[in-house]
C-alpha cells in the first residue's frame, strides 16, 4: 500500500474505499509463529474496477480459503482494517468461524462503519463468533505503516486530533 493511500483510508475522515491489511500466525506450541508468505493487503471492488464487485472481507476469505489451511493445526488471523464490516460481512464471517473451528479471527478497525442498517447487529454477531474487535490504536497503525506501507523510509505521523478520534471510536464500540 502506498503512504497516502494509507493515509487516507485510515485517516479516520469518512468512508472510503475498505482496506484489509492482514497477517496469519500458526500455533506453535505456545507461541504464535507468523506464516510464512501469509501476510499483505487489499481493499474493495467495486463498479470502479474490472473485477467483479465485493467487499474486502469477501475477498479476503477467498484468499484465506485457497490457501487450504491444515485442520489439524490452530491458525490466528489479524486484519487491520480501515472500516468495521458491513452486516452482510460480519455474517459471512461469523459463518466462517463456525466452519473453521481451528482458525481464530482479530479485528482492529480504524473507525467503525455506519451507513448500513444493521452495523451493531453485525459486530455484535461477530463478537459473539469469537472474533476479537478492537480500534486501531498508534500502536496497531505505526505496526501497518511499518509492515504493510510502502513508506520511503518516512516515519508514521499521526493528525493530532487522532488520539482523541480513537478514544471517541473506542467508546462507541464498548457500547455496542
Amino acid at each position: 500500500i502506498d503512504g497516502t493511500t494509507f493515509e487516507v483510508n485510515f485517516g479516520h475522515d469518512w468512508e472510503k474505499k475498505t482496506y484489509l491489511c492482514y497477517e496469519v500466525e500458526v500455533r506453535e506450541g505456545d507461541a504464535w509463529v507468523p506464516g510464512k508468505e501469509l501476510q499483505g493487503f487489499l481493499c474493495n471492488q467495486g463498479a470502479d474496477t474490472h473485477r467483479e464487485p465485493g467487499h474486502a472481507e469477501l475477498c479476503f476469505l477467498d484468499r484465506v480459503r485457497s490457501w487450504h489451511l491444515d485442520g489439524g493445526k490452530q491458525y490466528r488471523l489479524t486484519c487491520y482494517m480501515s472500516w468495521t464490516p458491513s452486516p452482510d460481512c460480519a455474517l459471512e464471517l461469523v459463518q466462517f468461524l463456525s466452519e473453521n473451528s481451528h482458525v481464530s479471527l482479530r479485528i482492529f478497525a480504524a473507525g467503525i462503519r455506519t451507513r448500513f442498517h444493521g452495523h451493531e447487529d453485525g459486530l455484535r454477531q461477530l463478537r459473539d463468533a469469537g472474533a476479537q474487535l478492537a480500534i486501531m490504536t498508534l500502536h496497531e497503525l505505526q505496526h501497518c505503516w511499518d509492515t504493510f506501507v510502502d513508506n520511503q523510509g518516512q516515519p508514521f505521523r499521526a493528525r493530532d486530533e487522532l488520539e482523541v478520534h480513537i478514544g471517541a471510536q473506542c467508546q462507541k464500540l464498548k457500547s455496542i
